[in-house]
């Protein structure tokens, strides 16, 4: 195996590139004497951090309430709509469709709905994130799920397999790396889905805070609430790696 597809290598460049991004970031403010207001130095970003007024505990705590529960919410209602389509066609016909032209309504649009229904709160951003992640899950599912051949599902039939040991034995395993897939975009967009629910409409969270920096432009306050989202985001996104690989991977090690 060459040394660079290693998972030490991976991470150790991985790692670097990060370093050089700050370092890069310090330098461009330093020698071009950006002002603070424009952008604040990594160590203004950092000491923004300090300040008990912005409860940043409270403010991550709520964002990462929101972004986990409309992504596993998402994760959970996928799937099992994907099941349901693949078990039944009638209902795909109907309802597939149906699903396809509600994704197509620009989520934005329905922020100031869902405020008008469900008021403000971690609740109704939950949904935001939720709306904008679990399409994808169901897709990338759907398409797995069908992409087992069909003499192997044949076969299992043959021997008076139920539907549920048909999904669970072979469906499920084969479908893996399309669900994969489909978590990887779906982590990504819950992220932006709950910020934009906070953008339009909370009084709690780390895009609310955002908003209310923004006003006295106290940009080392905004980078600090971007850093934190970000961070946030590489949790759950690193999760569905880390998941990956221990049942994909490890399947296929077995195999």
């Amino acid at each position: 195996m060459n040394r660079l597809d290693s998972p030490a290598s991976r991470w150790t460049f991985a790692v670097l590139a990060h370093v050089g991004l700050v370092v890069a970031w310090y330098l461009f403010v330093e020698i071009g004497k950006v002002p603070k207001f424009v952008m604040p130095s990594p160590q203004a970003t950092l000491a923004a951090l300090l300040n008990p007024d912005y409860s940043w505990w409270l403010n991550t705590a709520v964002t990462a309430t929101e972004i986990f529960g409309g992504y596993f919410l998402a994760l959970a209602v996928g799937v099992m709509l994907a099941l349901a389509f693949t078990w039944s066609r009638p209902l795909e016909a109907i309802f597939l469709p149906l699903l396809v032209t509600l994704n197509m309504i620009p989520k934005v649009a329905l922020g100031p709905l869902i405020i008008v229904w469900f008021k403000y709160g971690v609740f109704p951003n939950t949904l935001m994130a939720f709306s904008i992640a679990v399409f994808p899950i169901l897709l990338t599912t759907a398409r797995g799920l069908r992409e087992i051949e069909p003499e192997l599902l044949d076969l299992v039939r043959s021997l008076r397999g139920s539907r549920w040991q048909l999904f669970v034995k072979i469906q499920l395993p084969g479908a893996l790396p399309y669900i994969f897939s489909g978590m990887k975009v779906a982590s990504i967009l819950a992220v932006a889905g709950a910020v934009v629910g906070e953008f339009l409409g909370s009084d709690k969270g780390l895009g609310y805070l955002m908003l209310q920096v923004q006003v006295t432009l106290d940009t080392p306050a905004m980078f600090m609430a971007v850093i934190l989202i970000t961070l946030l985001g590489m949790l759950l996104y690193g999760f569905v790696l880390l998941l990956e690989r221990w049942l994909v991977v490890r399947d296929a090690r077995v195999s």
